[in-house]
């Protein structure tokens, strides 16, 4: 995958993090995420008139065994820093109005450089306190 505005943080070949700058333009449908994720994020475009059909997911088990979340900045800014499996930093990137992180191993951290809105999606239902580790 070529996308000037996506970036991939990886410890070895460890996929921890995906960086989706906001685009300034797609002209077709580009997902971002690997096709063996357990999340699929992209971008799906459609011109004036076009229609989805009505539909509904059909059920299928897909077993998941961790959390992985989908953040996008809504205001503000941000500083995000990833960390490995070992809590060692491996990256800190500014994150603006429009782009997405994308978590899918390691561990994370947030510093606000503005007053900040994140739209988060990750697996539920949620647990509680005890699904994660601050470190």
């Amino acid at each position: 995958m070529n996308l000037e505005f996506v970036e991939f943080i990886r410890v070895e070949e460890k996929l921890l993090c995906i960086i989706v700058k906001a685009p300034t333009h797609l002209d077709r449908t580009t997902f971002v995420t690997p096709e063996n994720l357990n999340l699929q994020v992209g971008f799906v475009v459609y011109k004036a008139g076009e229609e989805v059909p009505r539909h509904y997911h059909n059920e299928i088990e897909r077993p998941v065994s961790s959390t992985s979340e989908v953040l996008n900045v809504r205001v503000g800014s941000c500083n995000v820093q990833i960390y490995d499996d070992s809590q060692n930093l491996v990256a800190d990137r500014r994150l603006d109005v429009g782009d997405i992180v994308i978590f899918v191993g390691g561990g994370h951290g947030f510093r606000m450089n503005k007053d900040t809105v994140l739209s988060e999606v990750k697996q539920g239902p949620y647990i509680g306190i005890d699904e994660k580790t601050n470190f």
